[in-house]
């Protein structure tokens, strides 16, 4: 009997990848960079903007899983004032072959909208999933798209997550 791992548990080890940093710098190369001030309202619309911006660069039809971005610790920063946010999302191409074409896209594309592709080619598991990792500095914003060609459908996964944002002076970090 084969077992196939749900949506979630292919998702957390990536997550848990994504959290631990990106190559995105101001000094430090192991730094998560300040991505300024905002609620954590304002640094959720902004990362759905910057998604939406992704979904526009794959350039072929199919449908996005409708998540929300979420708000997270910044690692070894004080969690009432400090925060990313996580968009995690996917999206199924309207025919298989459109898979290719979506990652081809998002590397041809992404370079031309600031981003730099630090990372791209397969993993190491049995289906050699495509994986591909972009930072936009200017943004302080990372993307880690995998294609997963051979699951059932064909599905591309991305998590976008932001840099360390502030709140404002006197309020708090919002959770959701």
């Amino acid at each position: 009997m084969k077992n196939k791992l749900s949506a979630p548990a292919l998702i957390v080890p990536l997550i848990i990848t994504t959290l631990t940093g990106c190559s995105m710098t101001d000094d430090n190369s192991d730094a998560i960079p300040s991505a300024g001030t905002a609620t954590s309202r304002e640094a959720s619309d902004a990362m759905e903007k910057v998604s939406s911006g992704i979904y526009d660069l794959l350039g072929v039809k199919g449908k996005a899983s409708d998540s929300r971005p979420t708000v997270l610790d910044c690692p070894g920063k004080d969690k009432k004032t400090y925060f990313r946010i996580l968009h995690p999302w996917s999206f199924v191409p309207a025919s298989a072959s459109d898979l290719d074409v979506a990652m081809e896209r998002l590397t041809t594309e992404l370079p031309k909208d600031g981003w730099e592709i630090v990372d791209y080619g397969p993993d190491t598991s049995k289906n050699k999933n495509i994986n591909l990792t972009a930072d936009n500095d200017r943004k302080k914003v990372s993307v880690k798209a995998i294609a997963m060609a051979k699951d059932e459908p064909p599905l591309l996964t991305l998590d976008i997550i932001s840099g360390c944002y502030k709140v404002p002076e006197g309020q708090e970090v919002e959770r959701f």
